[in-house]
């Protein structure tokens, strides 16, 4: 991907710039629309743009970078299936998206913060990688190393001002879960305590406000109303 002019330019004065991963999804958009009306230059690829599974593609991408404020890891995929009929090829199809694929933007990205002595990272991880669901072993387990990599990033960078949370966005009324039979639709949404989903407007206005919390890192922010974890 070739970058315009302005995103790979740096300086004192010019707009905060993100990057998305997944940039084509509704949580993409939204985060789009909230941040470039706060005045952030925003990159949002889609997958022919950035394929966080192709290394070479992710190093490329990043190493035309001279600034970077945000990183938000949102690129994710479920191959749902009973765990003795699920194939080894959606396991890792999985794991090299949504984990293995948010680890090497955060290795990508790691220099240019350095360089710059500060960055943020934020990592879309889901409910059901604190609360199992049947059929979502390889979702859940990918989701939870998200946790675990967001805390040890969190330590491990402290020390050069680049902090890494992450977002439990809740069930949202996307693609990502359309395909679902209505009745595990009306189920989810009893579960929560509001009797009502999370949006992707605010989930994005949340993300926005999390990055101008300077003190933050290392934490795990649950956003919908459905029973939280002390893990």
């Amino acid at each position: 991907m070739t970058l315009p002019a302005s995103a790979a330019a740096s300086g004192a004065g010019e707009p905060p710039l993100a990057v998305i991963t997944g940039g084509q999804g509704a949580l993409a958009r939204a985060l789009r629309r909230e941040l470039t009306s706060q005045g952030w230059r925003v990159l949002a690829p889609a997958k022919a743009e950035l394929d966080v599974r192709d290394p070479s593609a992710v190093d490329a991408f990043f190493g035309n970078l001279t600034r970077l404020d945000l990183l938000i890891n949102n690129a994710g995929i479920r191959r749902d299936a009973p765990f003795s009929k699920q194939s080894a090829d959606d396991w890792n199809a999985v794991m090299d998206t949504n984990l293995t694929g948010a680890w090497r933007c955060c290795r990508a990205a790691l220099p240019v913060m350095r360089r710059q002595g500060r960055g943020h990272m934020v990592n879309i991880s889901s409910h059901t990688a604190r609360h199992g669901v049947a059929g979502q072993a390889a979702y859940g387990a990918s989701k939870a190393g998200l946790l675990a990599l967001t805390q040890s990033l969190a330590a491990e960078c402290g020390p050069d001002n680049i902090r890494v949370n992450a977002v439990l966005p809740g069930w949202m009324p996307t693609a990502f879960n359309e395909n679902l039979p209505g009745p595990i639709h009306e189920a989810a949404r009893l579960a929560h305590h509001l009797n009502r989903f999370n949006t992707p407007e605010h989930t994005a206005r949340f993300i926005a406000f999390l990055h101008s919390m300077p003190m933050t890192s290392g934490q795990v922010f649950q956003l919908d109303s459905r029973p939280g974890s002390w893990m």
